[in-house]
């Protein structure tokens, strides 16, 4: 259905917490169904899988689980490796590379829930073309290809980020500034994380509601996948959104309420394999 997804190809070096993930809560918290597809670290220590397991969420459920979870909490986690079986003999030469792979760049482009609108970061400036002609081969509704000149597979709050939007069987090519979501600029490093504990304690305090350069990161992201899905009209409108979800609290019971829901469903899961 409509769904829409938050997925970067990661292995971009730069070691960043876990903006995707913090963007994809957000994302549900505003009405927005996401299927978030992800995987454990390949560069950072940290992948998304890591964190939201950290936070309480089961997020190797089978897919009845995963799609209870989008039905009951308005998102669902697909660990890859659990939906695409074969991707479990990469598992190791991927983390031993260490760098980005061409698995990396499946990641997005094989999320077995088919979102229609994606917003997909790339951890090169070379990828964008490439990650753009494969989404609109995919068919997808509307999508944004994302990488920043400060080298993340993200929107930056640094500087520039070059963009490829998807919409209307089209690919119009831009550059977007954290200005263009009303965002002020602060230093990559400021969004640096690092290992599980330290990144959820990042995300927790984002979902907190704490004002800073990982709020500006979350929400920026997050504007960008709203716009992406049609919930908001701009980048600005989807960062007031954004925000919004924060500052009441919609953001940190979206964690709660996907932690509550998947725990259920592997209960459910262990009990009918008994």
């Amino acid at each position: 259905g409509d769904l829409a997804d938050t997925c970067g190809t990661g292995g971009d070096g730069r070691g960043t917490f876990n903006i995707s993930t913090a963007a994809a809560l957000i994302v549900a918290a505003c009405g927005q169904r996401v299927a978030k597809h992800g995987n454990r670290a390949a560069s950072g220590r940290c992948g998304s899988a890591d964190v939201l397991e950290a936070m309480g969420v089961d997020v190797a459920l089978p897919p009845a689980g995963v799609s209870r979870c989008i039905d009951e909490a308005g998102m669902g986690f697909l660990f890859a490796p659990a939906f695409h079986p074969a991707m479990k003999f990469a598992a190791l030469p991927r983390r031993e590379l260490g760098v980005r792979t061409v698995f990396n760049l499946l990641g997005p482009l094989t999320n077995p829930a088919i979102p229609r609108y994606q917003l997909l970061g790339v951890s090169g400036a070379d990828l964008l073309d490439l990650m753009a002609d494969s989404l609109l081969k995919l068919d997808v509704t509307a999508a944004l290809v994302v990488h920043s000149d400060d080298g993340t597979d993200e929107i930056s709050t640094s500087g520039p980020t070059r963009v490829r939007e998807i919409r209307g069987g089209a690919i119009r090519a831009y550059q977007i500034e954290p200005e263009d979501f009303g965002i002020c600029r602060s230093p990559p490093e400021s969004v640096r994380g690092g290992d599980v504990e330290t990144n959820v304690g990042i995300l927790r305090r984002v979902l907190d509601g704490e004002i800073g350069p990982a709020r500006n990161a979350a929400v920026v992201n997050a504007g960008a996948a709203l716009y992406v899905a049609g919930k908001a009209e701009t980048l600005v409108d989807g960062a007031r959104l954004a925000t919004s979800a924060l500052d009441s609290g919609a953001a940190r019971a979206q964690l709660l309420r996907l932690m509550d829901v998947s725990v259920r469903a592997r209960s459910d899961v262990d009990g009918s394999d008994a």
